[in-house]
């Protein structure tokens, strides 16, 4: 079997992870919320008042993204075409597997701005690393009062040190850009694979890092994710009041923070079940009943996905293509865009 063979048989399976891992936690959803009649009835909690506020926080987190990624990309491209194509990246991840919709975002501002698909993903590298930071130090900070475990406390504070640390480390890849850049050439044409497919890719990756040489915009761009994630706690937080007027606000911090951790593996489109699953697992912990808890998860998903897909064939129509023409776009190789 030749390379190109063994790649496109690998290309057909790749997305099998993802489907196994969805599935396995709709099994374990369906176990542990099996009492269907108190499903329904949990669902009654969600006023509209509830519903329209979480829509509310769902679309100012939207508008903060973009104005956070235009930052990462040094101003390159618009607000407007900033905003569309974050949303046009979540209605491709809400479709296609292993979250293709960075890819998509990739390849549709790498055509607006006139660079390299592989520049704007190393942005999108910076933008996950940026949440990476934020959703451990916000899990670590809540997790003992969650377990209700002070000796915790401790540990939580050293671990977000480390990565804090490794913020850093990142910050100083991007101001050294090219010290990696010729490190690269020279230890990666050893391998044929790398020397193929890596290293070719290494040189636009690193030039997107380099947008954040200046300590200015590199703060800037992590306040602007920072502040995304008050609006996404804020929906997270607000439909968590139906269920518990009194709840305090770390209960929508730990939520988002175990969410995010949870829809980093891979699934099945749109995150489904580990969502889900996800956010079972955050509520239980805080003494909610599972069905209680899955429907909160059911509502804020439904919420999110219809949200984003709206937003997403929007900006398409605003863009004139299609979502059939993006999708083509994607499967072309990079130097060709």
């Amino acid at each position: 079997m030749t390379q190109t063979e063994s790649s496109k048989r690998f290309s057909r399976w790749r997305w099998l992870p993802g489907v196994l891992i969805s599935a396995v936690a709709i099994l374990i959803i369906i176990k542990v919320a099996g009492d269907w009649d108190a499903l329904i009835q949990s669902f009654r909690l969600f006023g509209i008042k509830y519903i329209l506020a979480a829509t509310g926080s769902c679309l100012l987190f939207l508008l903060i993204r973009g104005q956070a990624w235009r930052t990462i990309l040094g101003g390159r491209a618009t607000f407007p075409q900033a905003f569309r194509v974050v949303n046009e990246g979540y209605l491709v991840n809400n479709i296609l597997f292993n979250r293709a919709g960075e890819l998509a975002r990739a390849v549709i501002m790498g055509r607006i701005i006139g660079e390299n698909p592989f520049f704007v993903l190393s942005t999108i590298v910076i933008e996950r690393a940026f949440d990476l930071v934020i959703a451990a130090g916000l899990l670590l900070a809540t997790l003992p009062l969650a377990l209700g475990m002070d000796w915790a406390r401790p540990v939580a504070v050293v671990t977000i040190m480390l990565v804090v640390i490794g913020l850093v480390v990142l910050f100083l890849i991007a101001r050294n850009h090219k010290i990696v850049e010729g490190w690269a050439e020279n230890n990666l044409t050893k391998w044929n694979f790398t020397r193929k497919y890596l290293l070719p890719q290494i040189k636009p990756l690193l030039a997107g890092l380099g947008t954040l040489t200046k300590p200015a915009q590199f703060l800037l761009s992590f306040l602007w994710i920072s502040i995304s994630w008050v609006a996404a706690i804020g929906m997270y937080y607000t439909m968590l009041l139906a269920i518990n007027p009194h709840a305090p606000v770390w209960w929508g911090i730990f939520a988002d923070s175990v969410l995010a951790v949870g829809i980093a593996l891979p699934s099945a489109p749109a995150a489904l079940g580990v969502f889900e699953g996800s956010l079972v697992a955050a509520l239980v912990l805080l003494g909610i009943d599972s069905s209680t808890a899955l429907a909160y998860a059911v509502i804020l998903h439904f919420l999110q996905f219809v949200v984003t897909c709206i937003i997403g064939f929007w900006g398409l129509f605003k863009e004139g293509r299609s979502l059939h023409e993006l999708l083509n776009g994607m499967r072309q190789k990079p130097e060709q865009q």
